[in-house]
């Protein structure tokens, strides 16, 4: 315990020390009204900026190979599943396919949905070669499909001036491919019109 005397010594060091900029008058008059400020002076933390992990450029996924599928699985009776998969996706995402289900409302939605896994068949083309080529689509990309077909080959097929029909549970749906030319993240965000001439 300190007297009095040696308090308030205490007391005024602490001040000065505390409140350098203010004169012995200002902490004698700040004592007598027994309200005490002190100044702090803190220091600005430097926040540090978080690097956002860069992704591989498209020439690098390409000198990497990423997307290309070896010889060895471009066989047909390995996707059988993922379109069965595929099956249960759009079940599910048309509550069941019930026969009094509304065309356009699933029409509608199999515009928005994922097709990889889904049974094809070009239908329509400006080139004849193309006509009848049917099989499951391994990969889509802006452009093209990628599809492999029952004879275990793999077949790239532009979407530009091609037709294509996909059935499920006796609903076929036809596919016009030159309006159809997105990336599958993007068409989940697109309105389609469903009227409308479209010339091959």
């Amino acid at each position: 315990p300190q007297r009095s005397e040696e308090a308030k010594a205490f007391v005024n060091a602490f001040l000065k020390r505390s409140m350098p900029k203010k004169k012995d008058e200002a902490i004698q008059d700040i004592l007598t009204r027994k309200a005490v400020v002190l100044e702090h002076y803190s220091k600005k933390k430097t926040k540090q900026k978080r690097k956002k992990p860069k992704g591989f450029t498209a020439k690098q996924r390409r000198e990497m190979r990423l997307f290309e599928i070896e010889p060895e699985q471009q066989r047909y009776a390995i996707f059988l599943p993922l379109h069965e998969l595929w099956k249960q996706y759009i079940r599910d995402l048309c509550h069941g396919l019930k026969p009094d289900a509304q065309p356009h409302m699933i029409q509608g939605k199999l515009l928005k949905a994922d097709l990889h896994g889904a049974i094809v068949t070009v239908t329509k083309s400006k080139c004849p070669s193309y006509v009848g080529i049917t099989g499951i689509i391994l990969q889509e990309f802006k452009h093209v499909f990628k599809i492999i077909t029952k004879e275990d080959k793999l077949k790239v097929v532009p979407k530009l001036n091609n037709v294509f029909s996909l059935e499920i549970d006796g609903f076929i749906s036809y596919i016009y491919g030159s309006k159809f030319q997105l990336r599958a993240s993007e068409r989940s965000a697109k309105k389609f019109k469903l009227k409308g001439t479209i010339d091959l």
